[in-house]
């Protein structure tokens, strides 16, 4: 299944210079050990591969002198491969469980840049952002991965040439024949129960049994949950769980803004928040931001008070609610209440696969905009709709009282552009 992420991890490789080791950002199970082997094996001669979790004597070579060409003896002698600079790619995987193999990264940079160096961890973002050691800061390249956007699963199914078309309609404002986008939404449908976990993706193509992509969606959320046990402090777990299981409850109410009393009765934020920043790190949930006033630059005005939560793969969140298969490919009345919610977090997704550090905004009159976005040096407002709603109350109160370049209205509707209004199909959010 092709990852788009592909294209970046050659532009690090074919850098002329200034190529420093990679970091590999992302949570648990969302392809980073299978894209860092596949890119290897593709690009390289050979893969020098060390699981830093399972395999100890590596991982404890580190306690001791980290100087690269020292490094690079042992893992020839541990992996049996011949280590060549621009010929063979070293792959640490499960890098946040030593933090020393970290700290080598500078080194690698420093007196080692011939070497092709790539690290990855399921809980990378946590260790580094709570770092007991010396972090190679200015030191690394840094990439994300995520779960598989809405355009790898449409290729994935093999409809590229339905994904490009997407494209040339989102660009062009022209609307889709009705037949390619009846399927397009039918795809939207599939890619809400599948989601873009890697393994759930290819089991739904081979099998095409939602029921088995639900029991590994729900071992998924099982392996999330023993991470914080494993991986959180003592006094952090419960509140972690807690907040973790208070998610998908939040979502389902009418105001989606995060509401610490939801939780339980008197809890505060100070309570709270380092569970928060630890479900974000690992890259289990999106936080949004309110921002005050939707100006450049963004970060300037945002409101740390006020946030959602979105879950990082709208399969995963379907999962955690037990919401059954059916009542999503089928539109069923009996989740209503919770359709506008699925739908902001998948649009959340669809940004946060682009880069996007979403937003969202609400006036003193109740008008709210489910995404503010920075794109093209323009502030971008993006309101999200589960159906065909022609109406956008909060949307032109927001045009009226600012004016933006465009606007841009995400429904089950076609493409178009009317009265500064860029409007396109869910399935289309991809192309933002």
């Amino acid at each position: 299944m092709k990852r788009k992420i592909t294209e970046k991890l050659t532009a690090w490789k074919n850098q002329p210079k200034g190529r420093m080791p990679l970091l590999l950002y992302g949570a648990r199970q969302v392809g980073k050990t299978y894209i860092l082997r596949e890119f290897g094996q593709r690009h390289y001669k050979n893969v020098a591969y060390a699981n830093l979790e399972t395999n100890q004597t590596v991982s404890s070579y580190f306690d001791e002198n980290i100087e690269p060409e020292r490094i690079v003896r042992f893992l020839e002698t541990e992996v049996r491969k011949r280590i060549t600079p621009g010929e063979t790619l070293i792959f640490l995987d499960e890098v946040q469980l030593c933090p020393r193999a970290l700290t080598s990264l500078k080194y690698f940079c420093e007196s080692a840049p011939e070497y092709h160096i790539a690290v990855a961890g399921s809980l990378l973002g946590v260790a580094v952002s709570r770092e007991t050691f010396s972090f190679p800061v200015g030191k690394v390249n840094s990439l994300t991965l995520g779960p598989m956007d809405m355009e790898e699963f449409l290729m994935a199914c093999g409809l590229g040439e339905l994904a490009g078309k997407i494209r040339r309609c989102y660009a062009g404002d022209s609307p889709m024949p009705y037949a390619e986008h009846d399927e397009a939404l039918k795809r939207y449908r599939e890619y809400l129960v599948v989601g873009g976990m890697p393994e759930c993706v290819e089991k739904y193509l081979q099998t095409g049994d939602l029921i088995l992509v639900r029991q590994i969606q729900k071992e998924m959320l099982q392996n999330y949950l023993n991470d914080m046990s494993k991986y959180n402090t003592q006094n952090e777990i419960k509140k972690t769980r807690l907040v973790y299981d208070n998610i998908t409850v939040q979502l389902s109410k009418k105001n989606t803004r995060f509401q610490y009393k939801l939780i339980k009765t008197g809890a505060r934020a100070s309570e709270f928040e380092n569970a928060i920043e630890w479900l974000a790190l690992s890259g289990v949930v999106t936080r949004v931001h309110r921002v005050e006033h939707p100006k450049k630059p963004l970060e300037n005005y945002r409101d740390i008070d006020s946030f959602k939560i979105y879950v990082s793969d709208v399969g995963l969140l379907c999962a955690k609610q037990d919401i059954a298969a059916d009542d999503i490919l089928y539109l069923s009345d009996e989740i209503d209440d919770f359709k506008g919610a699925l739908a902001e977090n998948y649009v959340c997704c669809q940004l946060a696969a682009n880069g996007y550090k979403g937003y969202y905004w609400t006036s003193n009159r109740n008008a709210e905009i489910d995404f503010i976005i920075h794109k093209d040096g323009k502030v971008i407002p993006i309101e999200v709709k589960s159906a065909d709603n022609a109406k956008a109350k909060s949307l032109n109160a927001y045009m009226s009282a600012n004016k933006p370049e465009y606007a841009l209205k995400l429904s089950t509707g076609n493409f178009g552009f009317e009265d500064g209004k860029k409007t396109a199909p869910l399935y289309a959010a991809y192309c933002i």
